[in-house]
């Protein structure tokens, strides 16, 4: 989802995609734990909302093409490839502690968004994509917020509403704010 100076950014279809499919899992997979009628309700606004990204992205494809490609290499980038590698390595070391050494199941959704969350501070420096700081920041707040529920004695659905489904709607809110950036840019 960098940003251009006219057209569409040229990682705008990928770089939104991702994170409209990201976001859908942790709505889906993380509200199961809460009371009914919750699960429902949060999984048919997820599906609303990532079907209403969905057809605003492809609505913007359509119309706009893509801008210039500008030094970052996108996908190509051995740094790209060095954040997620590190990523993995974070991401399954810290779960097999939790899950395993620890016997905390119901802050494994805290920790993937606490890695997610730093991932993306990576992610906004090697693709220059400033907007990748502030869902960085929110995604690793999301996950600490889901370890002090915990510590504070909240069960795994709270954990996971906090951590899980709050993620997926920073994901979603960064789409929405990358479509919304395009169109304006795409009317001045």
């Amino acid at each position: 989802m960098s940003t251009g100076t006219r057209g569409r950014p040229s990682g705008l279809v990928i770089g939104s995609l991702v994170p409209i499919s990201f976001g859908t899992v942790f709505v889906l997979v993380n509200s199961g734990g809460l009371d009914a009628p919750w699960p429902l309700v949060l999984r048919v606004a997820g599906l609303l909302v990532a079907a209403l990204l969905l057809a605003a992205l492809f609505r913007v494809a359509r119309r706009e093409t893509p801008a210039p490609q500008r030094e970052a290499a996108g996908f190509m980038d051995r740094r790209y490839w060095l954040v997620v590698a590190l990523e993995a390595v974070a991401l399954f070391g810290g779960l097999s502690v939790i899950n395993n050494v620890l016997d905390r199941p119901a802050v494994a959704v805290a920790w993937v968004a606490v890695v997610v969350g730093v991932h993306f501070f990576g992610l906004a420096h090697v693709w220059r994509m400033p907007l990748y700081h502030w869902l960085g920041g929110v995604m690793t707040a999301l996950g600490l917020a889901g370890f002090l529920a915990h510590a504070l004695g909240a069960g795994a659905g709270t954990v996971g509403l906090i951590s899980g489904v709050g993620c997926g709607a920073a994901l979603f809110a960064a789409v929405a704010l990358a479509l919304r950036d395009t169109a304006r840019r795409a009317t001045v």
